[in-house]
């Protein structure tokens, strides 16, 4: 069964980082790393996607400079490397992979992690 595996979330004063970590138990030609903040229950937000091989990384403004996303291990774990966090990225973080007919354009989703930052 396809699975995604997230880990690294936790709490964090401003200014500080993390490292997000998403294994699949497949194989998959890219993934992405989405989140959701209180009050938007419905809807996620893109943060950043990079294709097998650390191909054509790429990010959402509000991160740019800041968040880098690489991708390892035969092209099934992706990392989220978040530096100079701010209260307002604090979110339930999603890994998405396997592009193709699914919520906002992936087939497969983890269970989600926190992340918080206090101010």
């Amino acid at each position: 069964q396809a699975r995604l595996v997230e880990s690294g979330g936790g709490l964090v004063q401003a200014g500080g980082s993390l490292r997000l970590s998403c294994t699949a138990t497949f194989s998959t030609v890219a993934m992405a790393w989405f989140r959701q903040t209180a009050g938007k229950e419905r809807d996620r937000d893109f943060v950043g996607s990079i294709a097998g091989s650390n191909q054509y990384p790429h990010y959402a403004d509000s991160v740019k400079g800041r968040f880098t996303i690489s991708i390892a291990n035969a092209n099934n774990t992706v990392f989220l490397q978040m530096n100079s966090l701010q209260p307002q990225d604090t979110a339930i973080y999603y890994c998405a992979a396997d592009p193709g007919e699914g919520p906002h354009g992936w087939r497969s989703w983890g269970q989600g992690i926190q992340v918080s930052v206090s101010s």
